[in-house]
């Protein structure tokens, strides 16, 4: 079993920045890819960006350019840098992790989330 606690969440306004936190422990070894999703008030969750161990990195539509996400491999965690926040962006953000496989990938677990807040 994998235990992910995220940290950093709060509110923000419109163009601000936050980074978010996620410390993965203790099986850690069934774990090659970890992320974040996200959802907002009255939406599907959505992905917001993942990384493998082995730096393969993918992010969703709505925040490429704005969004950078980090792993560190050896603290078992993952990173989200996120920079000129907008409105749209208010959501419950879960930090994930799971298996890659190099054409898909399977998030089995999940954090409690972190809310954040973008006010305009």
């Amino acid at each position: 079993q994998v235990r992910l606690v995220e940290s950093g969440g709060g509110l923000v306004q419109s163009g601000g920045s936050l980074r978010l936190s996620c410390a993965a422990s203790g099986t850690i070894f069934d774990i090659n890819v970890m992320g974040w999703y996200r959802q907002g008030p009255g939406k599907a969750r959505e992905l917001v960006a993942f990384i493998t161990r082995g730096g393969i990195i993918n992010y969703g539509d709505s925040t490429k350019g704005r969004f950078t996400i980090s792993r560190d491999n050896a603290e078992n965690t993952v990173s989200l840098q996120m920079n000129s926040l907008k409105p749209e962006d208010t959501a419950v953000y879960y930090c994930c992790a799971g298996e890659y496989s190099g054409t898909n990938y399977d998030f089995k677990f999940w954090g409690q989330g972190t809310q954040i807040t973008v006010s305009s």
